[in-house]
């Protein structure tokens, strides 16, 4: 019998998806190494762009003599927005991230979905039910804590029913998002016709996000928490690689489709609530990081997109707070102009793709 004379070739017959890289590039190829030299740099001059307006923020235009006591209690007390930034931040891009990976849909944010209705209907039933002084009275860290618990209860419970058994459905879930949203809506609205104008407006000045209504001992309650969530959604970055394939190629492979998205529909609630009830509503704020993070990343690959959304998020947040108060002196217009440019964007990108 002849022996053949070469080994017949192997082909291989996946299909690259957008979801990581090619797994033909080893690490050693130089494919690889130029892929990874490419996402350092732009990772690392986005995280240069963060501490720069950082450092512009907390030092620029400080009116005491530098290394005066003075000036250090001028930064500190500039360390509080700085801080607050940074968290809103990580809640944000993180959540939109992961919540795009479950929901297979980059054109959702879990904002979108009731959250900042229910905000508001919490804030205007302080102020209807107990008065003007109760947003004063009960102002603390407990209130945070509460706000964010009803918040956690909420989502989970939606997306729980909406997301499990025979009902995953998307266009189900928009559907019960807007209706909900609405109806929390109207009744905001119901309850603030009937206030004093002098109650409807302190209300107002709470209903929209804005980094200077957080306080300092806000922050290490917020920090825990992205720390802990954070350690949580990087051990399970490669998971959610998995999850992102779908339904049937997940637990073909061996992942609980169905637990893992619950589990990360409840950190995503987690982060949002802690978000909302520190600076209040921002919308739009993680769709715009997340597109960013796509185009600056281009993979999928949570191993990549969580430490450069992080870093997108940041630098956007805190490039355009040192901008407005520094250049037009209006720093409480940031959540009004990332709200703007965010919906625009928004608007633009599902004229374009749809829902895809």
């Amino acid at each position: 019998m002849a022996e053949p004379t070469s080994a017949s070739p192997v082909v291989d017959v996946r299909t690259p998806g957008p979801q990581a890289p090619s797994p033909s590039l080893a690490p050693r190829d130089p494919r690889w190494r130029r892929l990874t030299r490419s996402y350092g740099s732009r990772l690392a001059l986005v995280a240069l762009l963060a501490l720069a307006a950082a450092v512009g923020i907390l030092v620029y235009a400080n009116p005491a003599a530098p290394g005066s006591r003075g000036f250090w209690v001028i930064v500190e007390s500039r360390a509080v927005s700085v801080g607050t930034i940074l968290v809103v931040a990580f809640c944000q891009g993180v959540a939109t991230v992961i919540f795009h990976t479950v929901t297979g849909n980059r054109i959702l944010t879990p904002s979108i979905l009731g959250f900042d209705a229910l905000y508001r209907v919490i804030q205007t039933s302080l102020v209807f039910f107990l008065g003007a002084g109760s947003l004063a009275a009960v102002d603390g860290l407990g209130k945070v804590a509460v706000q964010s618990l009803l918040m956690i209860v909420f989502a989970s419970v939606l997306y729980g029913w909406l997301f499990t058994g025979t009902r995953a459905d998307l266009h189900l879930l928009l559907l019960v998002g807007v209706v909900l949203g609405m109806g929390f809506g109207s009744l905001s609205t119901f309850m603030q016709r009937l206030l004093t104008p002098s109650e409807f407006d302190i209300l107002s000045a709470r209903l929209f996000g804005s980094i200077s209504t957080s306080h300092v001992t806000y922050l290490p309650w917020g920090a825990l928490v992205c720390v802990v969530v954070g350690a949580v959604v990087w051990r399970r970055r490669h998971v959610l690689d998995v999850v992102a394939l779908g339904r049937e190629t997940a637990t073909s492979l061996g992942v609980r489709h169905q637990r893992e998205v619950m589990v990360t529909l409840v950190l995503v609630a987690v982060l949002i609530s802690v978000s909302t009830s520190m600076v209040g509503p921002m919308t739009f704020f993680g769709f715009v990081v997340a597109m960013l993070t796509y185009q600056l990343v281009g993979s999928s690959d949570h191993a990549r997109t969580l430490p450069m959304v992080v870093a997108v998020a940041a630098a956007t947040l805190l490039g355009a707070y040192f901008v407005l108060r520094h250049v037009f002196y209006a720093a409480g217009l940031i959540s009004v102009i990332i709200e703007l440019c965010g919906g625009l964007v928004f608007l633009v990108y599902l004229l374009r793709k749809g829902l895809r």
